[in-house]
């Protein structure tokens, strides 16, 4: 009989069969993912980190714990590259002329997106949680945050990052996470030679990929070996891994790289949309749901007054901080609680701190989990409130609005 037969495959040949089985189902949670974002007119973004926390929940109760495979190498890989790829598209949609002209509120609503959570998290950890200092600290590094990647998804989704306003939102996005990035490095990973060395290396990159990326595109470009795309994943891999190496981050250089190639690849549409493609088809629902998988809802379940203590912490923060300051800066009522509640969400950063802060035995198992979940929630609850309550649908391109019904017609269908 077939069934009695021994399997004489090479164990190289199962790996790849279990391989080929795993990619598949995470394929399919993007898809049910994507399905619900059509169903429910909410982003892909928010659908697929839910996705991953239900789906670690039910299929690890019924299959086994690590049934998504989230510590895989290859899924690991793939999630970090979404992260990395998304971040440099988010940079690359910045338009400095924009920013030169509202630098100030972009500056001011990012400084304060920061410094708000910061420091009233740490002290809903220490005086409300009664966590130790070097703990509230961590805690509120990681809530400081606001993820440019659920940002950036949402933006392209409604076609706000065609806009002004798209624009200045993400630059305000780009300097709250720089000021979480020196609150880490500052407090809890003190600079090493490394450090010096990535951060000259960087510089030198940055201040070079401007001269030559048009001129290098211009020779070679254009054709169906997609040089072009090989061209920016070598350098986000290569500034990754350099990154790395000093300890700090890749989605940082990615974030900056994107920036300073905004007026190459961010003008090149053809490019742009061929690696959205990449991205959001490939990459991003690896990095989200795996995002969605380390929320434990049993573990939320034991301790639900931490998660929400957190959780409320930075929404209040984000919102007595940020609101007022979008006011000084004329944005109506509409305008500025989506700004606001844009700027309260976060994930890659808030995610990393965390990770950071577990490693390096500064926080526990329990603790990272409540942190861990306050930072994904706040990626879910504010925008999902944005989206439905407070959506600027006069912000958005022509293109992008629901026309409205024609009067005409509508009494034309009423007679007989």
């Amino acid at each position: 009989m077939l069934a009695g037969k021994p399997d004489h495959r090479h164990p190289s040949e199962l790996v790849m069969t279990q391989v080929w089985a795993l990619a598949a189902l995470w394929f399919a949670l993007a898809l049910f993912a994507s399905l619900l974002a059509t169903w429910f007119r909410v982003s892909t973004a928010l659908t697929e980190i839910i996705v991953g926390t239900v789906a670690q929940f039910v299929l690890g109760s019924l299959i086994a714990a690590d049934v998504l495979g989230t510590g895989e190498p290859w899924v690991k890989f793939l999630a970090g590259l979404g992260a990395i790829v998304l971040t440099f598209l988010a940079g690359a949609e910045l338009d400095p002329i924009v920013f030169r002209r509202n630098w100030k509120e972009a500056s001011a609503v990012g400084l304060i997106g920061f410094f708000a959570p910061f420091f009233g998290c740490a002290a809903v950890a220490y005086w409300i949680l009664g966590w130790g200092p070097l703990q509230s600290w961590l805690a509120g590094v990681a809530l400081s945050t606001t993820s440019v990647a659920v940002v950036y998804a949402v933006m392209l989704e409604y076609g706000f990052n065609k806009t002004d306003y798209g624009k200045i939102v993400l630059a305000a996005c780009f300097i709250n996470d720089l000021g979480t990035v020196l609150a880490l490095g500052f407090i809890f990973a003190p600079f090493t030679l490394r450090t010096f060395i990535f951060a000259g290396a960087a510089l030198v990159a940055f201040f070079a990929l401007p001269w030559l990326t048009p001129r290098l595109f211009r020779l070679y470009g254009n054709r169906p070996s997609e040089l072009e795309a090989k061209y920016l994943l070598l350098v986000l891999l290569a500034l990754g891994a350099l990154a790395g190496w000093a300890d700090s981050e890749a989605v940082l250089p990615a974030y900056v790289t994107g920036m300073v190639l905004a007026g190459t690849v961010g003008k090149d549409h053809a490019l742009i949309r061929r690696l959205r493609t990449l991205a959001l088809g490939l990459l991003t629902p690896f990095y989200f749901i795996r995002a969605g998988s380390f929320v434990s809802i049993p573990a939320l379940a034991a301790a639900p007054a931490a998660f929400l203590a957190l959780l409320a912490g930075k929404m209040v923060t984000k919102f007595v901080g940020i609101y007022p300051v979008t006011k000084v800066f004329g944005s109506p009522q509409k305008e500025a609680m989506y700004t606001t509640l844009l700027m309260s969400t976060g994930l890659t950063f808030g995610t990393i701190s965390a990770l950071f802060g577990l490693s390096h035995g500064i926080i526990s198992q329990a603790q990272y989990t409540v942190v861990v979940a306050g930072v994904v929630a706040s990626a879910v609850v504010p925008t999902l409130i944005a989206n439905a309550f407070f959506l600027p649908h006069h912000l958005l391109p022509l293109e992008e609005r629901e026309p409205a019904p024609d009067p005409r017609a509508a009494a034309g269908a009423g007679s007989p």
